[in-house]
């Protein structure tokens, strides 16, 4: 009878030093719904918090199997997740959603219902793919008539497929978004290991990947635990992919090699030579992305010829990228300018503006000496003091 008086005690507390969090910020989010088939199961509300899952509330489910969770409103994007012992049901929050999931127990994990949350539907698709990778990974691997080359080669097809699709139709989308980072940290069983589906130890495509998302997360979710996360992830890849490349390019004069912290950029330029952005290391660079048929564009490239005239001799470098549909007129329009210009044939179908999360043109970064991309545009109130700082 104590024991359970204690545990009833120790219950309510919680319960009240939610209610009182809540109450001092005045927002909060709510998950509720059934999860049927589950009667005297214990529903848990648990946090994935960095290091790790964390219980934040819990509930022993009745016949109905209702419940209901309220928590503060994050200040940023934060993920939780639903679990009934292995069954589990990831969520992302990011403001005070009102969300509702109807499941059955124990099939909860590959089928819900779920309203209140676009971010959290998305997460959903995600899941269930990522459920559908297993299953065909799984079918490989157990094939009686398939030896060991064949497997492997096999299962590296399936992953890069839907590697691709994911980063199609989720990632470079909408990069800022929770699920965005939510698909980066999705994992793939192979026997008894589990490992991340995109691999930021030492594949250089997939660095850039989480690159991209920490890039974009910089200017919506500045200054969050994730958000350096994700930065400290990106540079330990680039360096782990450093070490792998100078171990293959042994014996390669190092003056070739080109190591890099940004998105890599390599188009034609205006007289038909090839140009990488990472050609213009050791300099400060305006990343600039323009469409010369634009309206005020004149005025715009006479505001970066003062700048150039200004810092060149400093250190300054400029990279435009032009999106324009008529290759004949963008080369007429750049021929006298004295900076880097490239174009991209593909237009608003360039992959560089998902991978740097561009919403509108023109706009531009700043990359500093040591090839860090330093800000973009909606980040900096003095253009002139910032080139500064950098050189």
């Amino acid at each position: 009878m104590k024991r359970n008086l204690t545990k009833t005690f120790s219950a309510v507390m919680a319960a009240a030093a939610v209610l009182f969090m809540v109450a001092c910020t005045g927002k909060s989010f709510n998950i509720s719904g059934n999860i049927t088939e589950a009667k005297d199961s214990v529903l848990y509300l648990e946090n994935m918090s960095l290091s790790g899952p964390v219980v934040v509330d819990s509930v022993k489910l009745g016949e109905s199997g209702s419940f209901s969770f309220s928590q503060q409103a994050p200040e940023a994007p934060e993920f939780y997740r639903l679990r009934i012992a292995g069954q589990i049901i990831n969520l992302a929050v990011d403001s005070t959603e009102q969300i509702e999931v109807k499941a059955q127990y124990p099939t909860m994990s590959a089928v819900y219902d779920l309203t209140g949350s676009d971010e959290c539907a998305k997460i959903k698709e995600l899941a269930l793919h990522q459920m559908d990778l297993q299953r065909r990974v799984d079918a490989i691997v157990s094939a009686p008539d398939l030896g060991v080359e064949a497997v492997r080669d096999s299962v590296e097809r399936v992953v890069e497929a839907y590697k691709d699709g994911v980063k199609r139709q989720y990632i470079f989308a909408e990069p800022m978004k929770a699920y965005a980072y939510y698909a980066l940290f999705q994992t793939l069983r192979l026997g008894p290991m589990e490992s991340l589906i995109f691999n930021p130890r030492s594949s250089e495509q997939d660095v850039k990947v989480f690159a991209a998302v920490a890039t974009s997360w910089d200017t919506y979710h500045p200054n969050t635990e994730r958000c350096q996360n994700l930065h400290n992830i990106a540079i330990e890849g680039m360096k782990n992919v450093r070490i792998i490349q100078n171990q293959q390019l042994s014996g390669i004069d190092p003056n070739l090699v080109n190591v890099s912290n940004i998105i890599d950029i390599n188009l034609p330029d205006n007289k038909g030579t090839q140009r990488r952005l990472t050609d213009l290391k050791n300099n400060v660079v305006l990343l600039d992305f323009h469409v010369f048929a634009s309206e005020g564009s004149t005025q715009r490239i006479m505001q970066l010829r003062e700048l150039y005239n200004k810092y060149h001799a400093q250190g300054l470098e400029i990279y435009q990228v032009s999106l324009d549909p008529d290759e004949h007129f963008w080369k007429t329009q750049t021929a006298a300018l004295p900076w880097v210009c490239v174009r991209d044939e593909r237009g608003a179908q360039s992959e560089y503006l998902t991978q740097y999360n561009i919403q509108s043109l023109p706009t531009f970064f700043l990359i500093g000496r040591n090839s860090d991309l330093d800000k973009r545009d909606a980040q900096i109130k003095d253009l002139d003091a910032e080139i500064r700082s950098l050189l």
